[in-house]
């Protein structure tokens, strides 16, 4: 039993050692794309939701490469599943709301 102590320290050890530089990594992406806009972002949201509708109003979206139109709904794609989590997060149950 002291040896699977031992041999279970060890092992948690290394795997702290050698998690320690992706999660460092992982920590300095997290500080610059998981936080919330500031109101210096503003314009730049503004002109890019303009960007989308005029897109969409003159038609720019039918030259657009099969790359660019596969991003383009993998991003809408993630917006909704993220939407589905903060609604699940914000009801604290998985399926429907209480009528």
């Amino acid at each position: 039993m002291a040896s699977l102590a031992a041999k279970g320290s060890s092992l948690v050890s290394t795997l702290l050692t050698n998690a320690r530089p992706k999660f460092n990594v992982f920590m300095k992406y997290a500080k610059v794309e998981l936080t919330p806009p500031t109101p210096a972002d503003i314009p730049a949201i503004r002109d890019g939701i303009a960007r989308i509708v005029s897109g969409a109003r003159t038609g720019a979206w039918k030259n657009l490469t099969v790359k660019e139109a596969w991003l383009n709904t993998l991003v809408t794609a993630e917006v909704c599943f993220w939407f589905y989590v903060g609604e699940c997060i914000g009801k604290r149950h998985l399926v429907g709301y209480e009528v």
